[in-house]
C-alpha cells in the first residue's frame, strides 16, 4: 500500500541527537559489560538451588520418558534428544557453576551425574582426592565408591538417612539412595525410591504430553489458515491502517529511535543500579522497566505521527479490529504455525550441530519458586506489557522507520537482528529470536496492524513461561 506524503524532513541531525547517540553507545557498552563481565551462573540468584532444580526435572522427565511406550520413546529422543545427552549437558553446566561455588553440594551433584554418565575414570580421581580432605568428603567418597566403583557396601543401617541429610529431596537424592539400595540388597528402599522417581517422571511426561499436543494443534490449524492467506489478495489481506513506508522520513525517524533511545537508556540505567534483593521491589522495577521505551513512543507520536494528522492508533495500526478480526486471527494463526515450525527447525540443526542455550537464558526464579502473586505479576508483565511496548518500538517505529530507505526485506532482517540482539542470548537464543522477530514484521506489513505481532509475541511468551512453570513446579 503506497504510503502518505512524508512530513518536511530536517536537514540537520543537530547537538541533541549527537549527545543522545553518545549516551545510548554508553549504554549498549555498560549493558555489554554488565551481561560479559561476569559468568553466567554469577548473574543468577542461587545458581546453586537453581541448577539442581534444572537438572534435576530434567532428568526427573527423562525418567518418565525411559518408561514410556517404545514409539514415544523414539519420539521425544527424537524432538528433545536422550538421557545421555542431557546427562553430558548437566555435567558441563555443573563444571562451570563448580569453577564459581564453594558449595559441597555442587561437588556430590557433578559426581553423581559422572557416575550416571558412566564417566568412572572421572569419578575414581574425584573420590581418591574426597579421601584425602577434610569434613564430609571422606564420606561422600565412601556412597560413590559404593554406587558406581564396585567397592562392596558397609552394610550401614543409617545410610539413607545420611543421603537424605546431604541433599534435597527430588533426582539427585533418589539416585543416589535408588544405586545404593540395589547395591546394599536392600529390595523395599529401592522399590519405594524408584517409585518417588517414575511418580515424578510420569508427572512431568504428562504435562509433556499436553503441552506437545497443544503445539501441534497451533501448527496444524496455523497451516490452514496460512493456505486461506495465501489464496486472498489485495487490500482483503491488508485490515490495518498503518501504511508503507510510512509517513515520516528515515531521517526524522532515526532521530526518535536514537533521542528516545537515550531517554530509555538513562531510565535503564536506574533500573540496573536498584537493589533487587527485596522480591516486591525486582518485581517493580521489571515491570517500570517497560517505561523505557515510552521517551520514544512519546516523541514518535509528536514528530512523526502528528505532523501527518495521525494519531498512536492509526499510525501503528492499532485500531480496533472491528470487521477484520477474522483476517488478523487468521495472520495470527499462520504466524505461530510458521514460528513453531521454524523452531522445530532450529532444534534440529541444533542437535545436529551439538549446540545447546545455557539453561541461564531461559530460568525466571520468579516463576520457579515465586508465590502465586508473585508468578501472577511476573506473567501479566511478561506476557501483557512486555509484547505491547516491544512490538510498538521494535516493529511500530524501528522497522517502519527502516522500511523507508530498505524496503521490506531488507527492513525485515536488519530490524529483527537488533531485536535478537537486544535480548543478550547465545547462538541459539539469537536464532530463535531473530526468526520470530522475522515473522512478526512480515505479518506487521502485511496486514498494517500491530495486534497479530503483539498477539504473537505474547503467546510466544506465555509459552515460554508456561515451559518454566510446569516443568520446575508441582
Amino acid at each position: 500500500m503506497d504510503s502518505v506524503p512524508t512530513a518536511p524532513e530536517r536537514q540537520h541531525v543537530g547537538v541533541a541527537t549527537v549527545l543522545a547517540a553518545l549516551a545510548l553507545g554508553a549504554f549498549v557498552v555498560f549493558v555489554f559489560w554488565v551481561h560479559h563481565g561476569a559468568t553466567r551462573v554469577e548473574q543468577v540468584d542461587e545458581p546453586e538451588r537453581a541448577l539442581a532444580a534444572v537438572v534435576g526435572r530434567t532428568l526427573d522427565l527423562d525418567e518418565g520418558v525411559d518408561r514410556a511406550p517404545a514409539w514415544e520413546r523414539r519420539l521425544y529422543t527424537a524432538l528433545l534428544g536422550a538421557r545421555a545427552d542431557d546427562l553430558a549437558q548437566a555435567i558441563g553446566w555443573y563444571e562451570e557453576l563448580e569453577a564459581f561455588s564453594p558449595d559441597p553440594t555442587v561437588d556430590l551433584h557433578l559426581a553423581i551425574l559422572e557416575g550416571e554418565a558412566g564417566r568412572l575414570a572421572r569419578l575414581r580421581r574425584r573420590v581418591a582426592e574426597w579421601q584425602r580432605r577434610d569434613g564430609d568428603f571422606p564420606v561422600m567418597a565412601g556412597w560413590l565408591a559404593v554406587a558406581y566403583l564396585g567397592v562392596p557396601p558397609h552394610g550401614d543401617p543409617g545410610l539413607e538417612a545420611e543421603v537424605a541429610s546431604a541433599l534435597a529431596p527430588g533426582w539427585f537424592r533418589d539416585r543416589l539412595t535408588l544405586v545404593l539400595a540395589r547395591r546394599s540388597g536392600d529390595g523395599a528402599l529401592a522399590k519405594a525410591t524408584d517409585a518417588a522417581l517414575a511418580a515424578r517422571g510420569e508427572r512431568l511426561l504428562g504435562r509433556l504430553r499436553a503441552f506437545a499436543v497443544a503445539q501441534a494443534a497451533v501448527v496444524a490449524v496455523g497451516a490452514l489458515a496460512a493456505l486461506g492467506l495465501a489464496r486472498r489478495r489485495g487490500d482483503r489481506a491488508r485490515p490495518g491502517a498503518a501504511v508503507f513506508p510510512p509517513p515520516w522520513s528515515g531521517r526524522e525517524g532515526v532521530v526518535v529511535l536514537v533521542r528516545g533511545g537515550a531517554l530509555g537508556a538513562v531510565l535503564m540505567t536506574g533500573f540496573f543500579l536498584a537493589p533487587t534483593g527485596n522480591v516486591a521491589l525486582r518485581l517493580a522495577l521489571a515491570a517500570a522497566a517497560n517505561l523505557a521505551f515510552l521517551p520514544a513512543i512519546l516523541l514518535a507520536h509528536r514528530r512523526l505521527l502528528r505532523p501527518a494528522g495521525l494519531g498512536v492508533r492509526e499510525g501503528f495500526g492499532l485500531a480496533a479490529p472491528g470487521r477484520d478480526l477474522g483476517s488478523l486471527a487468521a495472520v495470527l494463526l499462520a504466524v505461530l504455525a510458521l514460528g513453531q515450525a521454524g523452531q522445530w527447525g532450529i532444534d534440529t540443526v541444533a542437535r545436529t550441530l551439538d549446540l545447546s542455550s545455557h539453561w541461564t537464558e531461559w530460568f525466571e526464579p520468579d516463576l520457579a519458586w515465586g508465590g502465586r502473586a508473585v508468578v501472577a505479576v511476573t506473567l501479566v508483565d511478561v506476557v501483557v506489557v512486555t509484547p505491547l511496548f516491544e512490538e510498538l518500538l521494535f516493529r511500530g517505529l524501528l522497522f517502519a522507520t527502516l522500511r523507508r530507505g530498505l524496503g521490506a526485506p531488507g527492513a525485515v532482517v536488519l530490524s529483527a537482528a537488533i531485536f535478537a540482539l537486544a535480548h543478550g542470548y547465545g547462538v541459539l537464543g539469537f536464532a530463535s529470536v531473530f526468526w520470530s522477530a522475522c515473522l512478526w514484521a512480515w505479518a506487521y506489513e502485511k496486514t498494517g496492524s500491530l495486534w497479530p505481532c503483539i498477539a504473537s509475541h505474547a503467546v510466544d511468551n506465555l509459552a515460554a513461561s508456561l515451559s518454566v512453570l510446569l516443568v520446575l513446579r508441582g
